[in-house]
């Protein structure tokens, strides 16, 4: 008798490809995840989601596996509010991260329990080896399509029991597993959005969600001189250059926004570059955690190639000093250490010093 595994459905190529090439040692239950009670969700976007579960299911029909669905409307609630208070205190959340641990890992392991399956799997781009009694997550053969870095968050009761089926794919090869086995999202494009976000961008989600929090305020440069105003803090994110609409003349690039007196400071370049910084909420994947400083190889958003550095643990924070500056390294987002091809551990970048943004 074949064990099950249960494999999230997205509607999406990936998860397609994968959940075909379970099918041949495995018994397949897709999941696909809904969020149709999701208040304030607008008919547009109950569209779109409606496509790619339809999209799931021609899948599921194709292989011949039963779906099963689960509403998360609830779940994604909050999600958003972490996202809209994230931006609101002037950093730029992840909320991919946030949702793979918190919503997507928590609701296909919560299935294969009712479902008697040992093993979950997904269409994600990574690795996952059994050594020492221990699950690693390790980079796959996807190159740049590579996503341990919105995975760093799973801890060993998630990586236990889970597959990665495209861990030795790059996105190219499912693309032609996906025409050769016939599959209906053989051609259906790749989504790039956040999935709860619209056409109008972030900007309208927190306009819609907490209008009372949007506030005006200056534009300074480096030496504080106040040089023009803006309609919202939360619209900017560091290192951002386009629609500043105010010229100085030389390059300029948003390089520090300060929530608490609602004051966004533009500048160079090199103004940008960072040495140091300090990474809050670790979570470390090797057991045992690392108490010693080590070296490592630390990416600081996801199509950032990483950069060597000394990362110091101090319990569930670390301190980051990298070889050479990087720009922009953003409060908010994800700072993840590699040895090697392995996730050691990884947490959210700390908002620089009040002292360095006025």
């Amino acid at each position: 008798m074949k064990r099950k595994v249960i494999v999230a459905t997205s509607g999406g190529v990936d998860s397609s490809v994968a959940a075909a090439l379970l099918t041949n040692d495995w018994e397949v239950i897709g999941l696909h995840i809904t969020k149709n009670d999701l208040p304030g969700y607008t008919d547009q976007e109950r569209l779109r989601d409606k496509d790619s579960a339809e999209s799931a299911a021609s899948v599921a029909g194709k292989l011949d596996v039963p779906l099963r669905f689960v509403e998360a409307g609830g779940e994604f609630h909050r999600l958003i509010d972490f996202f809209c208070r994230e931006y609101n205190e002037g950093r730029t959340p992840n909320p991919c991260v946030v949702c793979n641990v918190n919503i997507k890992w928590r609701i296909m392991l919560e299935t294969a329990d009712r479902e008697g399956a040992e093993f979950v799997a997904t269409g994600h781009y990574a690795k996952v080896l059994s050594e020492g009694g221990a699950a690693h997550l390790v980079r796959g053969a996807g190159g740049a399509k590579d996503q341990t870095y919105f995975l760093h968050r799973l801890t060993q009761k998630e990586l236990a029991r889970t597959i990665f089926p495209l861990s030795e794919l790059t996105k190219a090869e499912t693309r032609r597993l996906a025409k050769e086995l016939r599959l209906p999202t053989m051609e259906r494009a790749e989504s790039q959005e956040i999935c709860f976000v619209g056409q109008g961008g972030y900007a309208e989600l927190l306009r819609e969600r907490t209008p009372e929090k949007i506030r005006g305020g200056e534009v300074i440069d480096a030496t504080g001189k106040v040089i023009g105003r803006h309609e919202g803090y939360q619209f900017y994110t560091l290192g951002q250059r386009k629609g500043l609409k105010i010229a100085l003349g030389t390059p300029a690039y948003v390089t520090a926004i300060d929530a608490t007196d609602a004051r966004v400071r533009l500048g160079g370049a090199e103004e940008l570059l960072s040495r140091a910084f300090a990474v809050t909420g670790v979570n470390w994947l090797v057991p045992p955690a690392p108490e010693a400083p080590f070296r490592a190889l630390v990416r600081i958003r996801y199509n950032h190639d990483g950069a060597p550095a000394l990362v110091t643990p101090r319990g569930t924070d670390a301190e980051v000093k990298l070889d050479r500056p990087v720009r922009a390294v953003t409060p908010g987002q994800a700072a993840v250490f590699y040895i090697r091809d392995e996730v050691v551990g990884g947490g959210w970048i700390a908002p620089r010093p009040a002292a360095d943004v006025s």
